[in-house]
């Protein structure tokens, strides 16, 4: 069983829990902040909370706080915004840097890395203004899947069936971003895996599998129901649990990950080969969320994961912490 060392409190300093913000994924953001705030709290660390989707910047420096927590997800708390923000104002942080952190929210940059680095990841084709709709369907097959790369939480994802639903799928992710995301649909299983630790100390966490109802594991079934199921470890050949963490943590490191983090992987049911989905560099953290279940499966509890990733606040761009 894994545990955190004794705790010295007061190392830590004022501590700023960042979360809320202004993303489409604000009031997940307040739970997993709330969850974050209070078990540090808990553990006698001196922390307070900071929304950066109602207060300044300017107010944050104010608050000169010695490092700082960050619990936001989705656009100018994951995408490497705030954390070139945090980089100027000399306040070490929590998770990845600006550019793994810029890299990770965009879904078909991520992509691109990862092929590079011979990570699987399923097909897919970037759909702009002048796509031709019928290549894509030509080129995919269907069903596929449709969703906005800067967005998490399944916000704006649609499963198209038919070719004629494709359009409508489009305008929906227009709505959100520039650019729409097609990608190849892979029939299987769903799993996640909670990473930890940088460069070659990064580990993975006790695989997760995801079994919600009918398949769909959207935003209502990942957060505010109890009908979906959680399976950690997940049921799986050692074989196949090692290479999907194998898998897991090149991609975490080939984007230059740190901290923290989740990797979602499908499994393709006909020949049970993994297919890696996408990386969350600021993972949920609310009762519900998948990182503390993996934690929990090796004996860390909710309080010491906190402690733990806080402990791996630092400035990532070589300036020296502030006092």
């Amino acid at each position: 069983m894994t545990t955190t060392p004794t705790l010295d409190a007061a190392a830590f300093g004022k501590v700023g829990v960042l979360f809320g913000g202004r993303s489409a994924e604000r009031e997940i953001s307040l739970i997993s902040g709330a969850g974050v705030l209070a078990a540090l709290q808990g553990r006698g660390i001196d922390a307070h909370a900071f929304d950066p989707g109602t207060q300044s910047l300017a107010e944050l420096a104010a608050q000169r706080f010695d490092r700082v927590f960050i619990a936001l997800h989705g656009r100018y708390g994951e995408d490497g915004s705030l954390q070139g923000a945090l980089e100027l104002l000399g306040i070490p942080y929590t998770g990845s840097g600006v550019m793994a952190s810029s890299v990770g929210m965009d879904k078909i940059t991520t992509k691109k890395i990862w092929l590079q680095e011979s990570v699987p990841t399923p097909r897919y084709v970037r759909i702009d203004a002048d796509t031709d709709l019928d290549a894509v369907v030509a080129d995919l097959g269907l069903p596929l899947i449709v969703k906005p790369p800067l967005e998490g939480s399944s916000i704006g994802i649609t499963k198209v069936t038919q070719a004629d639903q494709l359009k409508e799928a489009v305008a929906l992710v227009t709505s959100m971003d520039e650019s729409v995301l097609a990608e190849e649909f892979v029939t299987g299983r769903e799993f996640t895996v909670a990473v930890l630790g940088h460069g070659a100390s990064a580990r993975a966490l006790p695989i997760v599998e995801i079994v919600a109802p009918e398949g769909k594991y959207d935003y209502q079934n990942k957060y505010f129901t109890d009908d979906t199921q959680y399976h950690c470890p997940a049921p799986l050949p050692e074989e196949l649990t090692h290479e999907i963490q194998r898998h897991a943590v090149n991609a975490y490191r080939a984007l230059g990950c740190e901290g923290w983090g989740r990797v979602d992987v499908l499994v393709r049911e006909s020949d049970m080969r993994p297919f890696l989905l996408e990386v969350n560099t600021s993972p949920g953290m609310t009762t519900h969320s998948l990182v503390p279940m993996a934690a929990r499966a090796v004996g860390i509890g909710y309080e010491d994961l906190c402690v733990e990733i806080l402990r791996s606040a630092r400035l990532k761009m070589g300036q020296k912490a502030k006092g």
